[in-house]
């Protein structure tokens, strides 16, 4: 008998120690733990930093590892760690006409430097929105050129989330480094819908649901009608959902996710099923109030997609430490998971 999505990854994304590889993770500006989670699930420690006091509570509710609420520069320091990982916050760089990049201070990149300087970890990690390769690929440019400058060989791709097991189209610029050749995971073929994530709660009313009035129906036409959408923009159960943001979570009704039933009413996707459809287990529980809660799954790293990335760290050591080439092949990655999973599920 097969598992269901949310029953596999209830038990794949639990948090242990490898003691036979006994490593340190150091996360920065962690959020709620997205990422350190998908770390955790293959065995390793975690160390976040965050300054936002809600999503703070919630990793050290989940998680194994201490989250500490400061707000972080380039000052900061940190334990011994062999592995930096975070997602950097990215802000615009015009100040006076003038692109400051590097010198700007208003941006996440010169702490993360600084960190990788301090620590000189064996791998580091970092993911950013797809508007990076783009619109600020220049920026992006900078920060590679700074990391191999420091010695580091990097490689970096615009990856889908759905591409690695998560139900929901989500693009993020990962950059990986090693001081050895190293490698972004491969894509896993199989893909999840929403339907499959959210299972019989898509089809529940919960006594808070929040449906949308008669006004909010007819805004939602005349968004969808301004931005020539053909598809209305209703959670599609047969295929992967939408991009989760902050916005189309907590607020912006034209864009918001929700669910239509099969009355016609339209209700507001709950917290629950938006941590589902990031691929956080159900056992993860979030701190805060209703809009905090869906503010830290929408600027969450999928755990799932953290999971195959750590995955692809931990080989990436573990083939170091023996002399072994990396990668393994991919049929032994998925084996890997595989076994993991049920290992963790008992």
């Amino acid at each position: 008998m097969n598992m269901e999505y949310w029953e596999e990854i209830n038990g794949k994304l639990k948090p242990w120690i490898d003691d036979n590889h006994n490593t340190t993770v150091v996360d920065l500006f962690a959020g709620c733990g997205g990422l350190s989670l998908g770390f955790e699930a293959n065995g390793f420690k975690t160390i976040g930093y965050e300054m936002d006091g809600a999503a703070c509570a919630t990793y050290n509710r989940n998680l194994l590892g201490e989250c500490i609420q400061t707000t972080l520069s380039p000052e900061s320091t940190y334990p011994k760690a062999e592995v930096l990982i975070g997602g950097p916050p990215c802000q615009p760089f015009s100040v006076g006409g003038k692109q400051l990049g590097l010198k700007d201070s208003r941006d996440g990149f010169p702490i993360f430097l600084s960190a990788v300087e301090q620590l000189k970890p064996e791998v580091l990690l970092f993911e950013n929105v797809r508007g990076m390769l783009y619109k600020n690929k220049w920026y992006l440019k900078e920060v590679i050129e700074a990391l191999e400058g420091l010695g580091y060989y990097i490689q970096y791709s615009l990856l889908n989330a759905v591409n690695y097991e998560v139900p929901q189209n989500r693009e993020r610029v990962i950059v990986i480094g090693s001081k050895s050749k190293i490698h972004l995971p491969p894509k896993v073929s199989r893909k999840i819908s929403a339907g499959q994530a959210l299972g019989q709660m898509a089809f529940q009313v919960a006594e808070n649901s929040k449906f949308l009035t008669a006004s909010m129906d007819r805004y939602v036409a005349n968004y969808e009608k301004a931005s020539k959408c053909i598809n209305p923009r209703d959670l599609y159960l047969d295929r992967p959902a939408r991009t989760l943001t902050c916005r189309n979570l907590a607020g912006s009704t034209g864009d918001m996710h929700r669910i239509r039933l099969s009355d016609g009413r339209r209700r507001r996707i709950t917290v629950r099923e938006a941590a589902r459809l990031q691929s956080f287990p159900d056992w993860f529980e979030f701190e805060g109030t209703e809009t905090q809660q869906y503010n830290q799954i929408g600027n969450a790293v999928a755990p799932h997609f953290a999971y195959h990335l750590a995955r692809t760290v931990k080989n990436h050591l573990i083939g170091k430490e023996s002399g072994n080439p990396y990668p393994v092949n991919e049929n032994e990655q998925l084996v890997l998971f595989e076994n993991e999973a049920i290992y963790h599920a008992g």
